[in-house]
């Protein structure tokens, strides 16, 4: 047996030996694209061993200069043997004799490469006065610190850290703390920061550049400042503003200040992620911190505000109290998803973000639909498997029952135990179970064994609800999208509400089914109508369960209490929230094969009249959905569905007008843009000459007030609709408005834009486009949604172009967006098997979670459509529906 073999193939490093501190010197080469370092890392050896084990990948390490020093006696210790295991990303110290318990020092010399794969250290490139640079940029989550210097690059081997930068003398240098001491050399600066607070290797940033600036002061005296591009100033002044009052709101819910004396938040031209949230310098894309009064849209402004408030949030859930593994990374991401609403809903009540966060509900219902999904706590073995559940399990189903939670137990119990666990794992690590344990503490409640049941299991359960015998009969079984049977058992919080809101009822469905008795629940009784009243089959008298959409599952209805909450959505008897509930519901069922599509088409009419943005956006989201496998199980049906839903969205269209009204709200802003491109992907003659007759109003001036910058990705939708190889001009035209705008926000609508043509050369003339040099690695999943007729071109070129993709995108998070988008659309068995065929032989490890989850939804979409094509009446009720008048 090798003497290495003990550390190779392990998730976690030995314990023998625990960083404290880190003196860390970066000399970054911009020109080059190298960089080197010196790193003394001051540690514990807590128990007796020869070797120290630690964390290096990409480095070249100078063996020679690799030293220990006691601290004690000051003798310092050359290795016998130093050696790197790049497979497993770690350096081994050998030392001729154990080393004892005592305290030292670890030191030795690296070079890197500044590298373009979005992660490590690593270059992004701008131009400035029409030249092209290159700014120094670190992106270490989930662990990649590695690949700038040696360290322990686990969460729980927190420590502080001493930067030090070796810099153009000209260039702005940040790091996570304030500096303190700045030696101008000629063209060489050296720049020293104040010692961080105890952190993870994974929050250390530094960023190196040309970059303008705006500022402000919160009320306690932090110094807050937003870098971008020079020239791109003014675009910093929103995120600002919302930052420094998400400060604020955090201290006084919290219970506990932010930490740091100053907050830097910098857009970064390439960047994988939205953000990431750096303790003291919080790094993000261009689209997620810049809004520009004139040529951003509504929905960029709202963006912009909750991606700001998730990663100040951080700075107390993740930065100051850190989860211990990966394993709990839903502790980090889940709560910090939720708390941004919060804040987001303090500073805009007017965006009604609680009914959009059904969106984060929905996304994660989805995903957890799947066989193939996973469950919130899970085992992660090696870090090429923690990219992966940075997903929406983690950030969405996480922060879905921690609202179902907070319901549960109350929003002001919730928020004092959560100061409490703040306060007591402050500057510390944390389990998930630490936190159930002060929630338990505070309210009384069994939470523990109520989270573990959405914890610790994958999937969520459907309510089936029916009426009988003046009964209300509940029984839970785990909701699966392929109609399989699940195993899965939960503690359900249960809210219901009986003809009006004034009538509630909750209480914990701990079994398989359950029974309540109407003329028991006397306190679920109004005037209008009441359990008992519903027993007894009056119209009005509805029952909505899940109120408000706070529990994280779905809710099957009988057929008799679906037809009254139809008719309460059309007497506009329930909330925007609840309506959208019952929407989503019926259509993962109908996806589930358990309700057919005529149900669901004929749900979809009551909801003619709605008004609501998150609705609306939720019944346009799903009637694409709905075209598109149509197309494939009754394709003689498509003209009649496409009828339906342009008579569907026309009342709301005609309320809202293609052009801003004085003083509307934000969310018909944002919902003027997703009906206008709704209408056009439908086919509506008049929406589509319309937009094409504002689009090139738009290329003569592109301040016109014509076509405002909420509906030019529907305009753009629209002009591309009719491109094809012998119509090309708007195409082209289109390609030159990409070219000459340095708005990223401009660029990314229009990257989302192109693949709409139905034209197969078009599509694969976009796709190519995709991989020129013209856009940014972190721009191309914008662009691989493709139309339905480009399904197969896209599936072809992602397999012709396989090789360069994974060597391009290969090593963080954006190769699953190549694989989720492109396979999960198709709807056929062959189709699947085609696609696990090819990853058979061209798969690898960090793409097999998001490679089974697309084809459990081939599979999905195969049998939905089977379901549809075995409906006897579904022609003759979509004709009538489409035909109906109104």
């Amino acid at each position: 047996m090798d003497k290495y073999d003990q550390f190779k193939g392990q998730p976690r490093l030995p314990k023998s030996a625990v960083p404290r501190s880190y003196d860390l010197k970066l000399k970054p080469d911009l020109v080059a694209c190298k960089f080197t370092g010196t790193v003394r890392i001051s540690l514990d050896v807590v128990s007796p061993t020869r070797f120290i084990v630690l964390n290096a990948a990409d480095l070249s390490v100078d063996h020679s200069s690799v030293r220990f020093c006691s601290r004690s006696t000051s003798k310092v210790l050359e290795p016998v043997e130093v050696q790197l295991f790049e497979a497993d990303e770690i350096i081994v110290v050998e030392f001729a004799e154990s080393l004892p318990v005592l305290a030292g020092v670890l030191s030795m010399d690296f070079e890197g490469t500044l590298n373009d794969k979005m992660k490590g250290f690593y270059r992004s490139t701008y131009e400035h006065n029409g030249e092209k640079k290159n700014m120094a940029v670190t992106q270490f989550e989930p662990a990649d610190a590695r690949r700038c210097f040696p360290c322990w690059d686990e969460p729980a081997c927190k420590a502080t850290f001493k930067i030090t930068l070796e810099v153009p003398s000209e260039l702005v240098a940040l790091s996570n703390m304030p500096a303190f001491d700045v030696k101008v050399d000629g063209n060489l600066k050296t720049v020293q920061y104040m010692e961080t607070p105890i952190m993870s290797t994974y929050l250390v940033a530094v960023v190196v550049g040309l970059f303008d600036y705006v500022e402000d002061l919160t009320p306690d005296g932090i110094r807050v400042q937003v870098y971008c591009q020079v020239g791109k100033a003014d675009q910093g002044k929103f995120a600002l503003d919302v930052a420094v009052k998400t400060l604020g709101l955090y201290k006084e819910y919290f219970a506990v200040p932010y930490s740091l004396p100053k907050l830097d938040m910098i857009a970064i031209p390439d960047f994988a992620l939205g953000a990431m949230e750096n303790y003291g310098l919080v790094t993000y894309r261009e689209t997620a911190l810049l809004y520009d009064d004139k040529h951003s849209a509504a929905a960029n402004k709202q963006r912009v505000a909750t991606v700001v408030a998730h990663e100040l949030a951080h700075q107390w859930f993740g930065n100051l109290v850190t989860m211990e593994w990966w394993t709990h990374l839903w502790l980090n991401e889940g709560f910090a998803t939720w708390v941004s609403y919060l804040a987001t809903d303090s500073l805009f009540p007017e965006w009604q973000i609680w009914t959009q966060f059904l969106d984060e509900s929905t996304e994660g219902l989805r995903l957890d639909g799947l066989a193939e999904s996973h469950p919130i706590e899970v085992e992660v073995n090696h870090a090429c498997e923690i990219d992966e559940i940075f997903d929406a399990i983690s950030y969405r189903k996480g922060a879905s029952v921690i609202r179902m939670l907070q319901s549960y137990l109350g929003p002001e119990c919730f928020q004092r135990a959560l100061a409490s666990y703040i306060q007591r794992y402050a500057c510390s690590n944390a389990k998930t179970e630490d936190l159930w344990a002060v929630l338990e503490e505070e309210s009384g409640e069994p939470v523990t064994k109520l989270m573990n049941s959405w914890t610790k299991q994958k999937g969520y359960p459907v309510i089936a609800a029916k009426v009988k015998d003046h009964k209300l009969e509940f029984e839970q079984s785990q909701f699966l999208l392929s109609g399989s049977p699940g195993d899965g058992q939960w503690i359900v919080p249960i809210t219901l509400c009986c003809g009006s809101y004034d009538a509630r009822l909750n209480f914990l469905l701990q079994t398989k089914t359950e029974a309540l008795d109407m003329m028991e629940a006397s306190g679920c009784s109004d005037s209008q109508g009441s359990l008992v009243e519903a027993g007894k089959g009056k119209t009005n008298s509805w029952v909505k369960i899940n109120v408000d959409q706070t529990g994280f599952y779905r809710v099957k209805y009988d057929e008799e209490l679906s037809a009254r909450l139809r008719y309460a959505i059309e007497s506009k008897c329930l909330s925007a929230t609840d309506r959208y509930g019952i929407l989503d519901d019926s259509y993962a069922l109908c996806m589930g094969c358990q309700q057919s599509l005529t149900s669901l088409l004929t749900l979809f009419s009551a909801y003619r009249e709605e008004v609501d943005y998150t609705v609306l956006s939720n019944l346009i989201s799903i009637s694409y959905k709905v075209e598109r496998i149509a197309a494939d199980a009754a394709p003689e049906l498509l003209d009649c569905i496409k009828l339906f839903f342009i008579n569907l969205f026309q009342y709301s269209a005609e309320r809202i007008g293609w052009d801003p009204k004085q003083g509307e709200s934000h969310l018909d802003a944002m919902l003027r843009g997703e009906l206008l491109a709704a209408l056009s992907v439908f086919g509506d003659d008049a929406t589509l000459a319309e937009a094409r007759k504002r689009f090139h109003a738009f290329l003569d001036d592109r301040n016109t007030p014509l076509l405002p910058p909420d509906i030019r990705r529907a305009a753009y939708v629209a002009v591309m609709q009719n491109v094809s190889t012998s119509n090309r001009s708007d195409f082209d035209s289109l390609l030159r408005v990409y070219r000459e705008t340095d708005l990223s926000q401009e660029k990314t609508r229009i990257l989302g834009s192109l693949g709409s043509s139905r034209d197969h050369d078009i599509i694969l003339e976009v796709l190519n486009f995709l991989l020129s040099s013209e856009v940014r690695s972190q721009d191309v999943v914008f662009g691989l949604a493709v139309s339905w007729e480009g399904r197969e071109i896209a599936w072809k070129w992602m397999k012709d172009n396989w090789e360069h993709i994974t060597k391009t995108w290969g090593s963080g998070f954006l190769i699953t967006r190549f694989v989720s988008t492109i396979v999960s659309p198709f709807s056929s068995y062959e189709k699947a098997k085609e696609a696990e065929e090819f990853f058979a032989i061209h798969g690898k490890p960090s793409i097999a979670r998001t490679l089974k989850q697309s084809i459990e939804r081939v599979h999905i979409n195969a049998k939905w459509v089977q379901s549809i094509q075995c409906e006897k009446h579904l022609g003759e009720a979509v004709k009538e529906l489409a035909y109906r008048k109104y």
